[in-house]
């Protein structure tokens, strides 16, 4: 009988083997854990143990995922920062490119490794990642760009001791009316409370950092240290000195740190939680994150604090690619305005161009497949997809106008896209508000952080056809409607793709349609398709102003009976007040 553990199983076994199959088997299960020693809960391990094991790969290996759902709820996996590149339903995001996994099925995740660098896997249904469905997934290279002594992965998240469900209740309620996210109960590092490096004089080490947090955003920096950066969300950067980094969720970062020569004075690896994303800063939340840096552990010498926080002086933007691409100027361009207000369901909600994401009722990328001619049918998805049509190969420019008084990290599925462009308030096509164009090489990224009431201008080429989700990588903001599709190549991709049969027998063993548009119906009757939930009406609608008619109405019918009372006979109102003075 096949026992879950992890394995992996080479292709050949000769020393110049470049590719292997890395085969894992997965059970999801809920087992029990206290990642920071304050709080013993439920969690989502792997095999019965939390946390789940690192996945480790190295390019053109062909990785699978025998994942089977032991939880009392469906869940899905997705692979975050795989291009997924002819296998688009292997991206895992549920009724996106997939439906869920029942609980007691099983789904194989499989799919070649072309990329390298540093990046996660982690549950895309609902908020299950916060309960510890997450890992590092690192894709070596052979040879890496850059050389170093000791590769260390570094995974930072915030946790939460309630259970996520729970508290997407507590958020996605009527009685949460400014949309106040939950605030963790604390932050990790290495998964531990109890972290801790061991540096070797004179070697150097390259850290890969990597934010697996459904909501905190960090600042990273060594007491004494400077990290020169080489790798930005997967992407080799040219090499370039800084004090510290910051990394939103889903971003991720690999410094190289060269260790002193000496082993008189320890220090300190600090993480800074961002407190400006809380709406409250609870008194026994330690924000301040540290873990000791030993050269030598006999010793209690420490250096002092030198640390930045959320002064870091650190810009992604000003990074290039190792491998110089130039921006080119875009064929579309796609305006996507960022906002929370209160909808018609009473929640505060995220949304861009005052519309909140509702999921369709079969995968969009089901539909797409499906459709035919109405795949470019933006519509046929459903009222509340957001589905937005990409043709093949076209330059695609987004301009995200953040409204917002708090900053935003978008994670783009399936692409890098370059970050060309940013400023302050709304940009509406005048160029003298864009602080300074990048164009020459700029940095290439899949998740960007737009700050607070400002804009942030990217460009990507639609060259990967599929159904690819463009979000807010703040769960909160997710769950609450902050998401869009994009449908690129249509055409390209029914030539191209034909759905394994595994796909749809998951969707039939959980009651979910797998064909038609986003209500399930042909052609384009969404009747039964989840919509309605919008902004309320700012203005009369026409049932107010039918009320306000009859109101208008009956006060004219009301003043003139009096009018008409009072002149009809003048002689008994006399009388009547004669009356009334008696």
């Amino acid at each position: 009988m096949r026992s879950f553990l992890s394995a992996a199983i080479p292709l050949v076994f000769a020393t110049v083997a470049k590719a292997a199959i890395v085969e894992h088997w997965w059970d999801i299960t809920y087992t029990t854990a206290n990642p920071d020693g304050l709080y013993e809960r439920r969690v989502i391990g792997v095999n019965g143990t939390w946390p789940p094991p690192q996945v480790d790969v190295t390019v053109n290996d062909t990785l699978i995922i025998h994942a089977h759902n032991s939880l009392d709820e469906p869940t899905a996996l997705h692979s975050h920062g795989m291009f997924q590149n002819g296998t688009a339903w292997m991206d895992g995001p549920s009724m996106v490119t997939q439906c869920p996994i029942p609980p007691g099925h099983d789904f194989t995740y499989e799919f070649n490794i072309t990329q390298h660098g540093s990046y996660w896997i982690h549950a895309h249904y609902m908020g299950q990642y916060m309960d510890g469905l997450r890992t590092p997934f690192i894709l070596h290279n052979s040879p890496e760009a850059y050389t170093y002594d000791e590769d260390i992965v570094v995974p930072l998240e915030d946790w939460y001791h309630e259970q996520s469900s729970n508290l997407l209740d507590s958020f996605l309620n009527q009685y949460n009316p400014t949309g106040a996210e939950p605030v963790p109960q604390s932050g990790l590092i290495k998964r531990t409370p109890n972290a801790s490096f061991n540096f070797v004089p004179g070697k150097t080490y390259r850290l890969r950092l990597i934010n697996m947090s459904g909501f905190s955003m960090f600042y990273v920096s060594i007491d004494g240290h400077e990290f020169d950066v080489i790798e930005i969300d997967g992407v080799d950067t040219q090499r370039q000195t800084v004090k510290s980094v910051y990394l939103t969720a889903a971003q991720r970062v690999s410094v190289l740190v060269t260790a002193k020569n000496t082993t008189d004075t320890n220090y300190y690896f600090r993480a800074d939680m961002d407190t400006d994303m809380f709406d409250i800063l609870p008194e026994d939340l330690d924000y301040n994150l540290v873990a000791p840096v030993y050269y030598d552990q006999s010793h209690n010498n420490f250096a002092p604090a030198d640390d930045e926080g959320m002064a870091s002086q650190f810009d992604d933007i000003e990074f290039k690619c190792l491998e110089p691409a130039a921006a080119v100027q875009p064929d579309k361009q796609v305006n996507l305005t960022i906002d929370f207000q209160v909808t018609t369901d009473g929640i505060n909600r995220g949304m861009f161009n005052e519309l909140p994401y509702l999921a369709p009722l079969v995968p969009s990328l089901n539909t797409m497949l499906g459709m035919g001619n109405l795949s470019y049918e933006k519509t046929v998805y459903g009222p509340q997809t957001r589905a937005i049509i990409l043709d093949h190969l076209s330059m695609v420019e987004i301009v995200l106008n953040n409204l917002d008084a708090g900053a935003h990290p978008f994670h783009l599925h399936g692409h890098v896209f370059q970050i060309v462009g940013r400023g302050a308030g709304v940009y509406d096509g005048d160029e003298s508000k864009v602080e300074k164009w990048y164009l020459e090489n700029p940095i290439q990224r899949d998740t960007v952080q737009v700050p607070a009431e400002s804009f942030t201008i990217i460009r990507f080429r639609a060259d990967n056809p599929g159904v690819w989700f463009f979000h807010c990588h703040i769960e909160w903001h997710l769950e609450s409607g902050l998401a869009v599709t994009f449908i690129e190549a249509p055409e390209v991709a029914q030539q191209r793709m034909t759905l394994p049969q595994a796909f749809n027998d998951i969707c039939e063993a959980g009651n979910i349609p797998t064909n038609g548009n986003g209500a399930g119906k042909e052609g384009l009757d969404l009747k039964g398709a989840p919509s309605g939930i919008t902004l309320i009406y700012d203005g009369f609608t026409a049932k107010g102003k039918g009320a306000m008619a009859a109101c208008i109405i009956a006060a004219i019918i009301g003043m003139g009976s009096i009018v008409w009372y009072a002149l009809s006979d003048p002689e008994k109102k006399a009388r009547d007040i004669q009356v009334g003075r008696a």
